[in-house]
């Protein structure tokens, strides 16, 4: 997972400070943990994520590439369905009034929208299990273990519905499906994305120990 990945999950920018990052990580993480009615995937992509931004040097050295840091500009945060179709969002102003906002399907994190004179700068933060990647959406499935081994047919939801897939020996093997044309909507310049599919065999008791861990993990960096 790259830095900017990281950040893209987790919904923060290069120029947040530490405490930023780990309160997105807390947010992030009580969302998506499975205890609370939370995606599996989605809540191990968070405490990844976090983790890689620990690393430190990476995230540092894009800073310094990028410059001396400018202001932070006020945030719309909104969730990947509605970067996806569109639609109303509520937003509370730094004054405290809150304003409703209509907007158009296909905005990508770091687009300009302007509200009551005020220029928002949008982030898409990772919400019920799917993420947004640049111009691609992505959600985990999960699938029987036969079928990370050979293939086979699979009947996921998506974001567009319930899809019938097609998963072939060589995206079985590498865990990622891709569906084309079927991320955002093309907008100002931006291509039509795509959807990615992470494949995740199905939890049983062997993966309990593993997941114990992440909860743990989680726990620790989230107190």
């Amino acid at each position: 997972m790259t830095p900017k990945f990281a950040r893209e999950v987790l919904g923060v920018t290069a120029a947040a400070t530490p405490a930023e990052v780990r309160q997105a990580f807390r947010d992030a993480a009580k969302r998506a943990h499975p205890d609370a009615g939370g995606d599996e995937g989605a809540f191990r992509q968070v405490v990844e994520a976090y983790r890689r931004l620990q690393d430190g040097p990476d995230v540092d050295t894009e800073v310094a590439q990028a410059g001396p840091r400018k202001p932070r500009e006020r945030s719309l945060e909104i969730s990947p369905r509605v970067a996806l179709e569109g639609g109303e969002t509520d937003h509370r102003l730094a004054d405290g009034r809150l304003i409703r906002l209509t907007l158009p399907p296909g905005l990508r994190s770091g687009d300009k929208v302007r509200a009551a004179g005020t220029e928002l700068s949008v982030y898409i933060r990772a919400q019920d299990g799917m993420l947004v990647r640049g111009d691609d959406l992505w959600i985990t499935a999960k699938v029987a273990p036969a079928t990370l081994r050979k293939g086979g047919r699979i009947s996921l939801e998506t974001p567009m519905g319930r899809r019938s897939v097609w998963i072939d020996r060589k995206a079985a093997e590498r865990g990622l499906a891709r569906i084309d044309g079927q991320g955002l909507p093309a907008r100002a310049g931006r291509p039509h994305g795509h959807l990615f599919v992470r494949l995740a065999a199905r939890t049983g008791a062997t993966d309990s120990a593993a997941l114990t861990l992440l909860r743990r993990f989680a726990a620790a960096w989230a107190a």
